[in-house]
């Protein structure tokens, strides 16, 4: 065991916020990263397969850590939803791929060591952790 992985709390990652790292709010947060103007209800909805209430409940979810900004407004004698990421919410989230690249970087260190290095827990022929 290396001096790094013997310090406490090596791998707890406590900058994954529990907010963002459910997948559909990972979704809804990556979709609406790439889409700086926002995205309309119907189009969010679409690309990330959610349903009309589920969408809704993970942006109420969202919307009330002010991570994302709903507008409503009318187009076309319609209501339409418009879905944004807010300033808070894009420092939150470029923050939170900092800390899952980490994730990814130690992940891959430790499968490159080996089950020989006695490190355990990422070796799947293992079943102990």
């Amino acid at each position: 065991m290396t001096t790094a992985d013997r310090s406490e709390g090596r791998f707890s990652y406590e900058g994954l916020d529990r907010i963002i790292h459910e997948r559909a709010r990972l979704s809804v947060l990556t979709s609406l990263v790439a889409h700086p103007k926002g995205l309309p209800f119907p189009d969010l909805k679409r690309l990330c397969r959610l349903t009309d209430g589920n969408l809704s409940r993970h942006l109420a979810v969202l919307s009330e850590a002010d991570l994302v900004s709903l507008e409503k407004r009318f187009a076309q004698n319609r209501s339409q939803t418009i879905c944004r990421l807010t300033a808070v919410g894009r420092r939150r989230f470029i923050g939170y791929l900092g800390v899952l690249e980490q994730v990814v970087r130690d992940a891959a260190e430790a499968a490159e060591r080996g089950p020989e290095s006695g490190v355990r827990g990422l070796d799947p022929a293992t079943k102990t952790a």
